[in-house]
């Protein structure tokens, strides 16, 4: 089958949030398992000049938006067996700083849906997709365009589409005007039924309506985004189309994520020698970052946006607790000032027990990953996560809230029959919170128990083909 991606974003030509480790990764598991597979994005001013340089030209072409036509271009790179096309348009992607947030996203994107839609028929027919594998809402308007502009063309009639949320909260709510201004639909379009939502037009929504297949990005999400608490204002759209909704869990890259071949460690390490692996990369990273070097404390890692959708408000509650605490915490992140700025003062006022790097580092990270003996996720929702993957692949037993995708891969360790990967608490509390941690710590000073849930941890199996399995299964239901 010929399977495309469209999405906003992929590893390593760019890269905002888990969205492109996602496309960046599937793929080319996909590619490996038989599926001829492209990924279509935006040519962001922000790619690598590197990554330019093996563009190849292909044609230029025009892209209706609303009532205009735009210039576009699309450019190919081959790569792992995997065909990326860049659609071209400095207009609306050659802009500095950030890649959303800006006055006229909603354009943007559906210019760039458009584009993908558009392209194909420019394209030879052997070369039409089977499948186009839409992600969040930045592609949420494609299904629609499919359905309601190219659908009585011959070229597009066996086209299907899936669309995965990874994340509910981020909609691309826009107001009514940009229906026909932007997207050129009718106001037969703009109902309960269609993308209408709250009096805006929600791309999100578009997606979820249009699609032939919906994903999420664990199956835990699946389920909880049928409820009010989890599912932003849109629960009742998802569970209209509950039969067409699969959780299916994401994976890691192991040729990225793995501690016996990571160049930013100390010592790479494996399952069997883990132990001494750890200890010097925690001596290391000890010392890189200020804390006293201590093996005999457990050292708690926590690599994340400092926002209250990760959890960080129950940390800074329970900040005091943590000073009391025969441990150690490093933070690395950046978010909310609030917070930057609390933990910028804890590492001041305890330097032995507190370390904090505002920012972003991806090297340290992966130090933290290898050099930590536990990693925080307190999470408030968790459509998938990857850091406790990459956590648990580096012999770094995770403590998380049971939520989303969390609760699908950590399995709290149980005293009597000493199973288990990691440590939990249920509810969004942070004393509940500051307990798992504490019982993380109590283990911890029981070595051989300590041992074997790291070993345990160490061979879990959270590769990509597992998953990309999966997607096959669903991508083959349209034959």
């Amino acid at each position: 089958m010929k399977i495309w991606f469209a999405a906003t974003e992929a590893t390593p030509f760019i890269k905002t949030g888990g969205l492109a480790d996602v496309v960046g990764s599937l793929p080319l598991a996909l590619a490996e398992e038989g599926a001829e597979v492209s990924v279509v994005l935006p040519n962001y001013s922000q790619v690598k000049q590197e990554y330019k340089d093996e563009m190849e030209f292909l044609f230029d072409f025009i892209v209706p938006v609303g009532w205009r036509q735009q210039f576009g271009a699309v450019l190919r790179l081959k790569r792992q067996g995997v065909t990326f096309y860049f659609i071209d348009n400095e207009y609306y992607f050659k802009r500095d700083g950030v890649l959303y947030g800006h006055y006229d996203d909603a354009e943007r994107f559906s210019y760039f849906s458009r584009a993908v839609l558009e392209m194909i028929q420019h394209l030879k027919a052997e070369d039409t997709p089977d499948v186009i594998h839409c992600h969040d809402w930045q592609t949420g308007v494609l299904p629609a365009f499919l359905r309601i502009h190219y659908r009585h063309l011959p070229r597009y009639q066996d086209i299907r589409t899936v669309f995965t949320i990874h994340n509910l909260q981020y909609q691309g709510v826009f107001p009514e005007e940009v229906l026909g201004d932007v997207l050129g639909l009718g106001h037969e379009h703009f109902t309960i039924d269609g993308i209408a939502h709250n009096g805006f037009v929600n791309y999100m929504k578009a997606g979820l309506v249009h699609s032939d297949q919906i994903t999420t990005v664990s199956p835990s999400y699946r389920d909880e985004i049928m409820d009010p608490y989890y599912g932003e204002t849109l629960e009742p759209v998802i569970r209209h189309r509950a039969v067409d909704v699969r959780g299916i869990l994401n994976g890691i890259d192991y040729r990225h994520f793995s501690p016996d071949i990571d160049p930013h460690l100390v010592r790479n390490y494996g399952v069997k020698d883990f132990k001494d692996g750890k200890a010097e990369n925690k001596a290391a990273l000890q010392e890189e970052l200020g804390l006293p070097v201590r093996p005999e404390v457990l050292l708690f890692g926590f690599v994340s946006r400092l926002v209250d959708q990760k959890g960080i408000d129950l940390l800074a509650h329970i900040l005091p607790e943590l000073f009391e605490l025969d441990a150690q915490f490093i933070i690395l992140g950046t978010g909310e000032a609030e917070y930057e700025g609390l933990f910028h003062h804890a590492n001041t006022v305890r330097p032995d027990k507190f370390a904090s790097y505002i920012g972003f580092d991806p090297g340290l990270a992966q130090r933290i990953y290898a050099g930590c003996d536990g990693f925080l996720m307190p999470s408030r929702f968790e459509p998938c996560g990857l850091s406790q993957l990459i956590s648990m692949r580096y012999g770094t037993l995770p403590i998380v809230r049971e939520t989303g995708g969390l609760r699908d891969t950590v399995k709290p360790f149980n005293q009597f029959t000493l199973e288990g990967n990691g440590f939990s608490f249920s509810n969004y509390n942070a004393h509940e919170f500051l307990h798992a941690i504490e019982r993380a710590i109590h283990t911890y000073h029981d070595q051989p128990v300590w041992d074997h849930l790291v070993e345990t941890a160490m061979k879990e199996d959270f590769s990509w083909i597992r998953s990309a399995d999966e997607y096959l299964a669903l991508y083959h239901m349209f034959k």
